[in-house]
């Protein structure tokens, strides 16, 4: 650590403040919705791209079976696993030259992915290449996504004001849920509106290509963004130095630093997977349930999530960032598996089972809503991007990438309805260690 790394930036202006807070939620939001919208297709897709007889039509998904929808999250934990090296590669970008250069190309290189895929041929059209160019288009939707974070996490926190750095970064966890919500209620239209036959031919191309327009929106605001109190110079040279005083020592500080974020947000990152991007696909897989109604489900989860984040925000920085955070990892490791019986049970009424996927959301709410500012508060400013962008795109290629894969495979391999709620269970549960670690007054310190 250098003596630079504790002098912390000046209060920014607050219409400076408010500006960036746009920036980064908008494209932030458009990210996600471009991301989550291949969660909720995915059993469209699967028909479309992963299923040998090539068919288009509904029946096509329920040939593909198992196999087809194991394939098409194959391809949705690859591109998670791509997700750290966007994460390096923008963060070095957000870290030297400044976080709008960055935040600018992650949400260009989005929107391009995200059309081509609405623009791709399926496996009906050209035969076994259409699963490998989707493939390919998801790989770059993960570099994205990995630069996303840790740019707008930077931005937000850099930008907050005292006392309001919770708040500011749980808009980033806010604007995920709703751009996640956006994915599912655009998906729940289309289901709604169109025939299956039409929804599975053409029809699941329209979210994909609305990411055009949203992120042409986007990248407006975002260039026309300033760079957060304190930033350095821009040039090769100027955030971490062509000398690192820190040397290897600062180095291995960091390392341990993004190995602790890991198992501080290994919960969040799983219980909010297997809720929020995994619940409707599983609903129709493993309980038979129709797209709409899995749909609806997802909607409604995420309307939980979405709820509790800035709340928890807020909260976290009135009395820290651990209680809150061990109020959801606690919750979930005890409520998953009797909230999944309660949505899964035939004799449950419709106000109950609604109250039970609210729940969910909410749990995981709780864990996204103080998640964002304290990773921020684990990184000094000249290794914050990478740092924090790279801790947590690891626990989600780990514990989001693999979760749709896993949870498929195994309830297909066992019969087991209710391994979703087994697998954010415990990793909640190992992440309550981690978050012990958190000193109670990390949230009243300025940023390094």
């Amino acid at each position: 650590m250098t003596t630079t790394d504790l002098l912390p930036a000046p209060p920014p202006p607050r219409a400076a403040s408010r500006r960036a807070l746009l920036a980064g939620s908008a494209g932030n939001f458009v990210e996600w919705y471009e991301f989550g919208v291949y969660g909720c297709f995915a059993t469209v897709i699967a028909a479309n791209f992963f299923t040998p007889q090539a068919g288009t039509g509904a029946g096509a998904g329920v040939q593909g079976g198992a196999e087809a929808l194991v394939a098409t999250y194959a391809s949705f934990a690859l591109a998670f696993f791509f997700r750290p090296v966007g994460a390096l590669l923008f963060g070095r970008v957000g870290d030297r030259f400044g976080r709008r250069p960055a935040l600018v190309l992650v949400i260009g290189l989005m929107t391009l992915a995200t059309t081509l895929i609405g623009l791709l041929p399926t496996r009906a059209d050209i035969g076994a290449a259409a699963p490998w160019l989707l493939t390919l288009l998801r790989v770059l939707q993960g570099l994205s996504a990995g630069g996303e974070f840790g740019g707008a996490v930077s931005l937000m926190a850099e930008s907050a004001p005292p006392g309001r750095r919770g708040l500011y970064g749980a808009w980033q966890s806010f604007t995920v849920a709703l751009g996640l919500l956006a994915g599912a209620a655009t998906a729940a239209a289309l289901a709604t509106l169109l025939p299956a036959e039409a929804l599975y031919a053409w029809g699941w191309r329209i979210p994909f290509l609305l990411a055009l327009p949203l992120g042409a929106v986007a990248l407006w605001l975002r260039t026309a963004l300033e760079e957060p109190p304190g930033a350095p110079p821009a040039g090769p040279g100027s955030a971490t130095g062509r000398a690192d005083p820190a040397g290897t020592t600062g180095l291995r500080e960091q390392a341990r630093a993004v190995v602790l974020g890991i198992g501080r947000i290994m919960g969040w990152s799983a219980a909010g997977y297997a809720f929020l991007v995994v619940l409707p696909s599983h609903l129709q897989s493993a309980l038979g349930a129709s797209f709409r109604d899995a749909l609806l489900a997802t909607t409604l989860v995420n309307l939980g999530f979405a709820a509790a984040i800035l709340p928890a925000g807020l909260l976290s920085d009135r009395v820290g960032r651990r209680p809150v955070m061990l109020c959801g990892a606690l919750g979930t490791a005890v409520l998953a598996l009797p909230v999944l019986h309660l949505i899964q049970s035939p004799g449950t009424s419709t106000h109950v089972r609604v109250a039970a996927v609210l729940t969910a959301g909410a749990l995981v709410g709780l864990l996204a809503g103080p998640g964002p500012a304290m990773l921020a508060e684990m990184f000094p400013r000249r290794v914050r991007c990478t740092g924090l962008g790279l801790s947590y795109a690891l626990a989600n290629a780990v514990f989001s990438g693999c979760a749709g894969l896993f949870i498929t495979a195994l309830a297909a391999r066992t019969a087991n309805t209710a391994v979703p709620a087994h697998y954010a269970a415990v990793a909640c549960a190992l992440s309550v260690p981690a978050l012990l670690t958190l000193r109670g007054n990390d949230h009243r310190e300025p940023l390094r």
